[in-house]
């Protein structure tokens, strides 16, 4: 994912008497429950999570998949590239060259998280190498690179419903199962949702360059895809209305979220690699490392991919409030801001760049669509640390 240092690089008459008793009803119901949802929406996690973070954004994202409990995480697979496993490896893009380093696949993030909710998700690596054609199903790679790529497949063959796939990196191991098992892929994925690329046309996002003929692959599989570009055609760090980037003025919110999640982003925003991984977050909150890591500012992209898969709103409340909340709890008064996806047609150039364009024909891509940039940065400047504030870890 982008990084901060990166350089761009019905039924009744509505009636007043019928409003009033739906007014009493809801103020004398009980809240919607947000821990037992009427359906969980199972979910496999694409990401390129390394440990020590290359991006610690990545692992303050990857708390919502295993907190929000409209999410049923199946499978975390680790899309990493080799070049940026080592500083300044001569390989690295000119444009995206990165000094810091040296780390690898993000395990114990996946099993530190594991272990707070108190939950068994597998993980595994897909081929830290780039595709060398769009029909590469790079089963020459070594057997403990093949572990992600198999275990997204088979977790696909044992769903019963179909499952939906978040890609927050090169999206390499999305294509390379395409083209292993594509009948596989075309019955049992929902929604491929893919964070990359710019709108409009014209940058080299950092995922994109990352694997151009993965992206290029899955721009053209045949399962649904959502894109919500990471950049406009200026930058990762520009507002427009279709790309995701917002900017978190600090991260002081992370004092009032559960005390073995202020120790988890304290170890990844300080990069920390200490021997006990685990036993780190058990202990009071490391408040020398929160100090550090609570005035920084935090550039944000993945945010509406959660709100989509969780399907949840972005409302502004009657008082002025923002919140993110399901979808079945909007109430009258409720503002819902745009986190829309709307649909289009895709042109994919090989270098992994592409055109989208609106379209009211039949298709099954869809496009990110926020409306307003600033607007949206307001709104979730409050509503995503209240959020996170609210998750709770198990008991242990």
């Amino acid at each position: 994912m982008n990084a901060g240092w990166r350089n761009p690089g019905k039924g009744h008459p509505v009636t007043r008497r019928n409003l009033v008793a739906a007014a009493c009803a809801m103020a004398l119901a009980p809240a919607v429950s947000e821990r037992h949802p009427a359906r969980r929406t199972p979910v496999i996690d694409v990401t390129d999570l390394y440990h020590p973070p290359q991006d610690p954004g990545d692992n303050l994202d990857l708390i919502a998949a295993y907190a929000l409990p409209e999410i049923d995480l199946r499978a975390v697979v680790l899309d990493i590239h080799e070049p940026y496993r080592r500083p300044g490896d001569p390989a690295q893009h000119p444009a995206y060259r990165d000094p810091l380093g040296p780390r690898d696949p993000g395990f114990i993030t996946v099993e530190q998280l594991n272990y707070v909710f108190d939950r068994n998700v597998p993980a595994g690596c897909a081929p830290f190498r780039r595709m060398r054609s769009l029909t590469d199903t790079m089963e020459d790679a070594p057997r403990f690179q093949q572990r992600g790529v198999e275990l997204m497949l088979k977790v696909l063959a044992e769903s019963r419903e179909r499952v939906e796939i978040v890609s927050f990196g090169s999206a390499r191991p999305i294509a390379v199962a395409c083209n292993r098992r594509p009948n596989l892929m075309r019955r049992k994925v929902a929604r491929v949702h893919l964070c990359a690329g710019s709108a409009p046309a014209g940058y080299l996002e950092w995922n994109v360059m990352l694997d151009p003929l993965a992206m290029v692959r899955v721009l053209q599989a045949d399962v649904p895809v959502a894109v919500y570009p990471c950049a406009t055609d200026k930058g990762p760090f520009d507002y427009g209305p279709n790309n995701t980037f917002w900017l978190l003025s600090d991260l002081g919110f992370v004092r009032r979220m559960d005390p073995r999640l202020q120790n988890y982003v304290a170890y990844a925003f300080e990069r920390m690699q200490r021997p006990d991984s685990f036993g780190y977050l058990d202990g009071p909150p490391d408040a020398q490392a929160l100090d550090r890591v609570c005035g920084r500012p935090h550039n944000v992209w993945e945010t509406c991919v959660w709100m989509e898969v969780a399907r949840r709103a972005l409302v502004r409340r009657p008082d002025g409030a923002y919140r993110i909340i399901p979808r079945n709890a909007i109430r009258p008064g409720d503002v819902v801001m745009p986190n829309e996806l709307r649909p289009v047609t895709i042109e994919a150039e090989i270098t992994g760049q592409f055109t989208a364009t609106p379209t009211r024909g039949r298709t099954n891509r869809r496009l990110y669509y926020r409306g307003d940039a600033r607007a949206n940065e307001t709104a979730l400047r409050e509503a995503m640390p209240e959020l996170y504030a609210g998750f709770r870890c198990a008991r242990s």
